[in-house]
């Protein structure tokens, strides 16, 4: 009779249970596959099956809108209030005066004293109306030229100054406005051409300062926009103030 233990055979139902636990044990995995188990997220194990079809429906999109261009014409900019319009401007009426006794004296008898020396022909008649100093009468003058009688005569064009005469008996002839009245320029004009505008004037008032200058001559006023050519100005006691032409 052996007697050793090893070689004593294993009751069957011992070999039986060895041999399930071998077959059943667990498939032992490596450490990358645990790693690249995501783990389960809270809200996704609570979300209800209703919650995912809404977030896999896709987003509403607004239509694109193409923008539209601006107006050619800001009608905001142009379109003012009532009280925003600017007025037109308002040309005051110029009163022509051709009555000689309703003026001052002292401006009538000036008046007188030019007409009687520049009819004489003599321009030195002149003289003693233009005065000196701080009240001569001012005149156009050519450069360098103080004496006001050469300055006139350099204007004529004759050498004793009788065209100058004649231009100024002219514009004596015509009517007249009391220009910058109520300030220290106060002065009775002529001619009225000086002060009033060139398109206000009627067609006899056309023909009185035709008798002065040219056809050529207005259409270069026109141009300029005002009257132009001479005018002499006589303050209210009696000064004889300028003698000019030009703006």
């Amino acid at each position: 009779m052996n007697r050793n233990p090893a070689n004593r055979a294993l009751p069957v139902g011992l070999v039986v249970l060895l041999a399930g636990a071998t077959m059943t044990a667990p498939p032992v995995l490596a450490l990358s596959e645990f790693q690249g188990a995501p783990a389960p997220i809270a809200g996704e194990q609570n979300a209800a099956p209703g919650d995912e079809a809404e977030e896999a429906a896709p987003e509403e999109r607004t239509p694109l809108e193409i923008p539209m261009p601006d107006p050619l014409v800001d009608r905001t900019a142009v379109e003012l209030k009532d009280d925003e319009i600017a007025a037109p401007d308002v040309v005051e009426p110029v009163e022509v005066l051709t009555d000689v006794s309703k003026i001052p004296v002292p401006v009538a008898r000036m008046r007188e004293l030019i007409v009687e020396a520049a009819a004489s022909g003599d321009i030195e008649r002149l003289r003693p109306l233009l005065g000196k100093g701080p009240t001569q009468t001012q005149v156009t003058a050519t450069a360098g030229e103080d004496d006001p009688i050469a300055a006139l005569k350099s204007l004529s064009g004759d050498q004793d100054g009788i065209e100058i005469l004649a231009i100024l008996l002219d514009v004596m002839s015509t009517g007249f406005v009391l220009a910058d009245k109520g300030t220290p320029e106060e002065a009775y004009v002529w001619p009225y051409f000086a002060e009033k505008p060139l398109s206000s004037l009627t067609a006899p008032e056309k023909v009185d300062l035709f008798r002065l200058v040219t056809a050529g001559d207005f259409a270069g006023m026109e141009e300029f926009g005002t009257y132009n050519f001479y005018r002499v100005g006589i303050t209210p006691d009696g000064k004889w103030k300028f003698f000019v032409a030009g703006d």
